[in-house]
């Protein structure tokens, strides 16, 4: 009997790349496709085989990109069709394959077929969307179909004069959603944004929102839970609806024709045995999702930024791996290891410490030893491997781009009446939370504007601390974490039926300062990894199950061993036997 080799996707590591904020190569200010041709060399240095670029499309940029409006073109200061053929044919080159952003769930409102089903409602593309009529309340004013409130805050529904209807989007107005339900519309979404690109030596896709394309289509109102809006979260309506199976069915044999890597992001979904569903090699599905256990740790209950910073135990975040760990165990599906991307803020700010120089090699080391020891596809994003972290508290609103945080801020000023605590509170949780902290331009080296342009003016300010943190300084310090996670990265490829694919098992779920675990292989061999999330140092006792046996230490983010505790922020890997 022979064994078939694991899919390649299961091994790979894959780096994730914002077009804006990368490289700019013609000095106008915003980062472009051969702005990331120059830099493939920096990637693959890194030990990557996959790149993963967040959308490109032509759009108008009302959602820096996810707002599409024709999917087999390019935004033009990004560059053009020929330059994305030509980053496929240098990442293939290198041994690299490249991802693209999937972004089906809608489109732009300036989209072309958008512009058709707004036209009429008897225009034949009308129900490619979701239209509604309006409903009235007891004294005949016109109200929306329904109280979902949208992920960008307010309602989901806008009123269209023309035609006399409301048009549905969980995101911004200049999204509107797709109607799913029609077969047509499938299959001009297969066609174009799927295929139009495999065709061109595109590898496969990253989705977005992958659960939300079957909606419950009886459009009930969702329960309150926010009794001081009028809108409220839906989660349950817009997520892991009843066609979406099917759907995901259809997708995959298309995907399929390809032998395309598929990983969907999946919100809202904290059931295992509904993400098992996705993943299941059975079910021919997805390859792998992004759960969100992890990054939404700190985060308010209801809405993102009604919290405060650092609002969360290390057992949550325990526990929140352990869920993405535990898909493995007796199944046929597969998992993902990340804790940052264009979505998220900086993990050394949320999870470490950014307060000073040490702090942040310290933490951004030990992160790197958690993540490049847990099972699963690892995915990285621009910058983690030099140790990026938020940006600064003293920046001004004025610096904020994302339209998720200004949504908020000006809803907090609308409810409050400008109350200035109450805007404090929000811009701190912004400053810590918030999507501009992935999306400030990427620290090349300690030229002016970190190397990322030439322009005086980039479309986003630069970190302050570019001139210390940068590819270029950190290329030449063997003990940078740019050289940490090189160095983590061959490790894990080198014990790969341990660190890729063994039985995670942690030793510590209760306590609040340090994280214990150790993986092991089918073959039997063991490692243990002990993580410290404090700025004390910690006695700590070696598990019970390897006392007696023979430690070999193989990763440390110090130049030497301390037996027996834990210093600051310390990450160590040893091997047992």
């Amino acid at each position: 009997m022979t064994i078939s080799p694991q899919p390649w996707w299961k091994s790979a590591n894959v780096y994730q790349i914002y077009p804006a904020s990368f490289k700019d190569s013609n000095g106008d200010g915003i980062g472009d496709i051969p702005g990331i041709i120059s830099e493939l060399d920096h990637i693959k240095s890194l030990g990557m085989d996959v790149v993963w670029i967040c959308p490109m499309y032509d759009s108008p940029q009302y959602d820096m990109g996810y707002d599409i409006s024709d999917y087999e073109a390019v935004y033009p200061p990004y560059g053009t069709v020929q330059d994305m053929e030509k980053l496929a044919e240098e990442c293939h080159a290198r041994g690299m394959r490249l991802i693209l952003d999937l972004v089906i769930n809608h489109t732009s409102h300036l989209h072309e077929w958008f512009k058709e089903s707004r036209s009429s409602k008897t225009n034949p593309k009308r129900d490619w969307y979701i239209w509604k009529p309006p409903k009235y309340d007891a004294d005949g004013n016109r109200k929306p179909p329904t109280n979902w409130r949208g992920f960008f805050g307010g309602s989901v529904w806008e009123w269209d004069e023309e035609t006399q209807e409301y048009y549905l989007h969980l995101f911004c107005k200049e999204q509107p959603d797709l109607n799913w339900e029609n077969d047509e519309t499938r299959q001009a979404i297969y066609e174009s944004a799927m295929e139009f690109w495999l065709k061109k030596g595109v590898d496969g896709f990253r989705i977005d929102t992958v659960n939300m394309y079957s909606k419950d289509t009886t459009y009930p109102d969702a329960p309150m839970t926010d009794p001081g809006s009028d809108w409220q979260f839906a989660g349950d309506m817009i997520c892991n609806g009843p066609r979406m199976h099917e759907f995901l069915s259809e997708m995959n044999a298309v995907m399929d024709k390809y032998d395309a890597m598929t990983v969907g992001e999946l919100p809202h979904t904290p059931d295992l045995s509904r993400v098992l569903r996705y993943v299941s090699a059975r079910e021919k599905q997805l390859n792998m999702v992004f759960q969100f256990d992890v990054v939404d740790i700190g985060q308010g209950k209801g809405l993102k930024y009604d919290t405060v910073p650092k609002d969360w135990r290390l057992s949550e975040l325990k526990d929140a791996f352990k869920r993405t760990q535990e898909i493995l165990e007796g199944t046929d599906a597969w998992t993902t290891v990340f804790i940052e991307n264009h979505d998220q803020a900086r993990s050394i700010s949320r999870f470490g410490s950014d307060k000073s120089p040490e702090h942040i090699d310290r933490s951004g080391k030990m992160l790197a030893t958690l993540l490049t020891t847990l099972s699963g596809t690892l995915y990285i994003y621009q910058g983690q491997e030099i140790g990026m972290v938020n940006v600064p508290e003293d920046w001004p609103m004025e610096e904020y781009k994302d339209v998720e945080a200004l949504s908020y801020w000006n809803e907090v000023r609308e409810r409050t009446n400008n109350d200035p605590e109450a805007l404090k509170k929000a811009k701190d949780a912004m400053q810590h939370l918030g999507r501009d902290n992935a999306r400030i331009p990427m620290q090349w080296d300690s030229s002016f504007n970190a190397g990322f342009t030439s322009s005086k003016t980039p479309w986003m300010r630069v970190h302050d601390n570019y001139p210390e943190i940068n590819v270029a300084r950190q290329a030449g310090e063997k003990n940078s974490v740019l050289a940490f996670w090189k160095k983590m990265l061959r490790m894990r490829k080198q014990h790969a039926d341990l660190f890729i694919h063994g039985h995670f098992s942690t030793h510590d779920d209760h306590n609040e300062k340090t994280f214990v675990y150790t993986k092991t292989a089918k073959g039997g061999a063991t490692a243990l990894v002990m993580l410290n999330f404090t700025e004390e140092e910690v006695e700590i006792e070696v598990p019970e199950e390897v006392q007696g046996k023979m430690l070999t230490l193989v990763s440390s983010n110090y130049d030497s061993d301390k037996p027996g505790v834990l210093r600051t922020l310390e990450g160590k890997v040893y091997l047992v036997g």
